[in-house]
């Protein structure tokens, strides 16, 4: 066991090794300012050490340590904060002497203790000194300052004119494409610096400039970060300069309203610098900015021991080198991951499979085939597993059965349901194959083969055909067989065209009349088709040329049951929407194109968190219906529902609804508001009905302890339901436990509420994003006392912590947290990351912090991020006693 202890100026450490039942322990004092030396590395192959600091007031900090050779791993953290596991960290890189490593810690935690002898603000012990990481300049990607001036040396090759580079070309060349203006800041700033006052460099001034940039010093890159503000280069910065800086940075991170209030935050950053009212701060006044210890999350907590733990404890998935066992083993994993669709699609496959078979060989055994050959054995093994498909395919789609089944019965555990109209268009695939095989054999194959068969093999196909024998291939597309068949072809083949992203979401670039004829709208006119497609389909599979007994002719037979089941569905939905129509009481467009609405609960309207309703507007389309998750919670007296207008049906949903609005005053959130509970002269509401509620994964979460909710942008929505329905569980179970509420509600009916722990991350790419659910946010906030919801916001538009481009609104951030509570970004009481989260880190925090639960994870979004989660979720189960269950919304 190491120890080095500090007190007093005065150092000693002493080292003891045990390997079987030896050991040796050596010794060392000598002043502060000496450097360690002695035998701090053994020779063993492994062997513990620990690190122990001892501060002014006799508390120590130990550093436990696993030396492996020419690797070290941290063990434990015993005192001490975030900020010291995060020195013991930089034991874990591979050194070439561990002795020098320790040298570089202890000189840390020597300067740590000795912060008050300091007039300057001390580095160490802060949280945006780690943050900020030394403010840098350029992004992760250019690697070392060598390897990215070969890259700047190319393009300046490419880019110099007459052998010099202008300002304007200076953001492409350094890779600082997506901020010019903050490039071309930097580029003044250096100029002044060298007296440069030509807008042009030679390559000898850009060496300098990329070498000033890429300083690795603290002091430097502050240095230069204050001549970007210092634009007189007086030594001086001015209130007008601090203006003028954040609104760079604020256009630079696309931040609108921060631009706006630019002035407000200038005067603010004023106040706090410049106290004796001098009209000006100097380089140290803003390096105790940068250094302020930034507000923490809402409920954001880590302790040393859990840091510590984060440190030792990679999770790396171990390389399996031989690829049989590999292969067994991603073999495993997935059918353990997809054992529910696996076997629904297997049991799909085997009906379709046997259906075929069975047909294949009956047609084989008769009269038809020594004709037609195995082209009409095909083509009736295709009809058969035709019939079963399109009888299927309409139960993925009964919304009602499913959402009753996954809701009252145990079938969850087994069935995927999750997962029904990604079934639905599977099974589409296997009709068009159906189809396919079916035509093609027919028309192709079967009647030519009819057309030119001799007068005797023509005999037994009489009773089928007729005495005469066709004459022309007309002779069968013209008859009720061929032409029904036809017509299915073309309606089947536009609907399932129409069906495909590409259209459906209006991603290919059309000309504008074709364009008319894609989108939502043209989806979802071409899916009821079906109606006639139906009608055809029974009435071609009546009139067959080779069965003429009723019981043979047994489309009609399949198709019945779902039929009848599907018919009932539309019936009780438009019943139900009937008897649905809602009253608007609050409607809100706010930016991002949202359009939030807040309307009357019908009578016995229940419905749980995370389910979804359908929404018609006889305004915009009296036939349309489209699914919007709730967002308001099943305890409060409103339904409300958050629409971004991503398309046709939504946009003019939007205008609709805009014409009855107003603009916002200035205490409410929102661009455009109409609230008729205030009793404002409000111009007539469209009138809305609603469908539903039906069953969607995210209302699985009662079920977990503890839940990770994952939302980005608009994806948040039945995300906040959940947020709302913990934060009302929370104050009625206080009510309860302080006796406000009647003893009956102990007793009612609902489900056993288990989450006693939520953690939301909600990602978004816009400032205004977050004014969607303010209130939910700062009530949350505000409420929780206990730490049961933790919430984390993330603006990706602004650059990570510690770019230089987003340096200064981490310090505003800190400074305007502090003083009122409130974040400059989100505008609610939850302090707003920046860039996107680490999201294995994320996922480390809950394991690390949740030993042996089960944690629910649901997301809700775009599809890209759907892989990386369930990957980790599935990492995190097998490697740690924590177990994820991921879950994941159709956007």
């Amino acid at each position: 066991m190491m120890e080095i202890q500090l007190e007093n100026h005065q150092e000693s450490w002493s080292e003891t090794e045990s390997t079987g039942s030896r050991s040796t322990r050596v010794g060392f004092s000598g002043s502060l300012s000496g450097p360690l030396s002695g035998p701090l590395v053994s020779n063993k192959k492994s062997s513990k050490k620990s690190a122990r600091f001892k501060d002014e007031e006799e508390d120590f900090v130990e550093i436990t340590l696993d030396v492996r050779d020419d690797t070290v791993s941290v063990q434990n953290i015993r005192g001490g904060d975030s900020e010291t596991a995060l020195l013991a960290s930089r034991l874990e890189k591979r050194p070439s002497t561990l002795s020098v490593k320790l040298k570089q810690v202890s000189q840390e935690l020597k300067r740590m203790t000795s912060s008050k002898k300091f007039d300057r603000v001390d580095r160490a012990k802060s949280g945006a000194a780690r943050a900020l990481k030394g403010l840098k300049f350029m992004s992760k990607t250019v690697g070392t300052a060598e390897q990215g001036w070969f890259q700047v040396e190319k393009r300046f090759d490419e880019l110099a004119v007459d052998g010099k580079l202008p300002k304007t070309r200076f953001s492409q060349c350094i890779g600082m494409n997506e901020s010019k203006d903050f490039a071309g800041e930097l580029f003044d700033a250096m100029s002044r610096r060298r007296g440069i006052t030509s807008a042009s460099i030679t390559k000898d001034e850009l060496l300098q400039f990329w070498e000033q940039i890429t300083d690795q010093s603290f002091d430097s890159r502050l240095q230069t970060f204050f001549d970007m503000v210092d634009k007189n280069a007086d030594g001086r910065i001015s209130e007008d300069e601090v203006r003028e800086i954040i609104t760079l940075s604020a256009s630079a991170n696309k931040l609108s309203k921060l631009q706006e209030r630019a002035e407000e935050y200038a005067a603010l950053i004023m106040e706090e610098l410049d106290p004796d009212n001098l009209g000006f701060i100097e380089l140290h006044n803003l390096e105790m900015l940068l250094l302020q210890a930034p507000a923490q999350s809402a409920h954001m907590h880590t302790d040393s021991r859990v840091m510590s733990q984060m440190l030792s404890q990679r999770l790396v998935p171990t390389k399996e080198h031989n690829p049989f066992k590999r292969g067994y083993r991603s073999l495993t994993y997935f059918i353990e991951d997809n054992w529910k669709r696996l076997w629904v699609v297997a049991l799909w496959l085997s009906i379709c499979a046997a259906l075929f078979t069975w047909k294949f060989i009956q047609y084989k055994n008769r009269a038809v085939f020594h004709v037609m050959g195995y082209c009409v054995t095909t083509a009736k093994g295709a009809a058969e597993t035709l019939k079963f498909n399109m009888a299927l395919i309409l139960l993925p789609v009964c919304r009602n059965t499913i959402t009753w089944l996954r809701t009252r019965t145990k079938l969850g555990g087994a069935v995927p349901f999750d997962d029904n109209i990604n079934f639905h268009k599977v099974i589409a695939f296997g009709i068009a194959i159906g189809v396919a095989l079916h035509a093609i054999s027919h028309l192709t194959c079967d009647f030519p083969r009819l057309l030119h068969a001799t007068d005797a093999e023509y005999v037994p196909m009489k009773p089928f055909f007729g005495d005469e024998r066709p004459n022309n291939y007309w002779w069968f597309v013209k008859g009720t067989e061929g032409w029904t068949g036809i017509v299915i072809i073309v309606l089947m083949a536009i609907a399932f065209t129409l069906a495909q992203p590409w259209f459906r979401r209006n991603r290919l670039k059309l000309p504008k009349p074709l364009k008319k004829l894609t989108g939502f709208n043209a989806f979802w006119y071409s899916h009821h088709l079906f109606v006639i497609v139906y009608a055809l389909l029974i009435v071609h599979g009546y009139y067959l040329y080779l069965s003429k007994k009723w019981y043979k002719k047994t489309t009609w037979m399949y198709l019945a049951v779902p039929m009848i089941i599907y018919a009932c569905e539309r019936l009780l939905r438009a019943f139900r929407s009937g008897n649905k129509s809602v009253k608007i009481l609050k409607v809100a467009v706010y930016p991002g194109n949202v359009l939030a609405l807040h309307m009357s609960k019908p009578q016995g309207f229940k419905y749980h968190s995370g389910q979804y309703i359908f929404v018609n507007c006889a305004d915009v389309s009296p036939f349309q219906w489209h699914p919007f998750s709730i967002t308001s919670a099943p305890g409060d007296d409103y339904v409300s529902v958050h629409i971004r207008t991503s398309g046709d049906w939504t946009s003019q949903l939007k205008a609709v609804f805009a014409k009855a609005c107003q603009p916002a005053s200035g205490d409410q959130s929102g661009l455009l508001r109409a609230d008729m509970l205030q009793g404002n002269n409000i111009p007539r509401m469209p009138k809305l009905l609603i469908d539903g509620p039906y069953g969607a994964p995210a209302q699985d979460y009662k079920d977990y302890e503890v839940i990770l909710l994952v939302g980005l942008g608009i994806g948040a929505t039945p995300l906040i339901s959940i947020l709302k329905d913990v934060l009302n569980n929370m104050k009625q179970q206080k009510d309860i436990e302080q006796g406000v509420v009647e003893s009956g509600v102990k007793n009612n009916k609902r489900k056993p509420f288990a989450t006693n722990r939520a953690y939301f991350y909600w990602v978004t790419r816009e400032q205004g994003s977050f004014e969607w659910f303010k209130g939910v946010m700062d009530e949350v906030a505000e409420y929780d006392k206990d730490r049961i919801i933790e919430l984390h916001n993330y603006c990706t538009s602004v650059y990570e912590e510690g770019d230089a481009r987003s340096a200064l609104i981490t310090m505003l951030q800190s400074l305007h947290h502090a003083k009122s509570g409130v974040d400059i970004v989100s505008g609610t009481r939850v302090k707003t990351h920046f860039a996107k989260p680490n999201w294995r880190t994320v996922f480390k925090q809950t394991a690390l912090k949740h030993p042996g639960k089960t944690v629910g994870v649901f997301y809700c979004g775009i599809p890209g991020l759907v892989g990386e989660l369930k990957r980790l979720s599935l990492d995190f189960s097998r490697k740690t006693n924590t177990k994820f269950e991921f879950h994941k919304e159709n956007f």
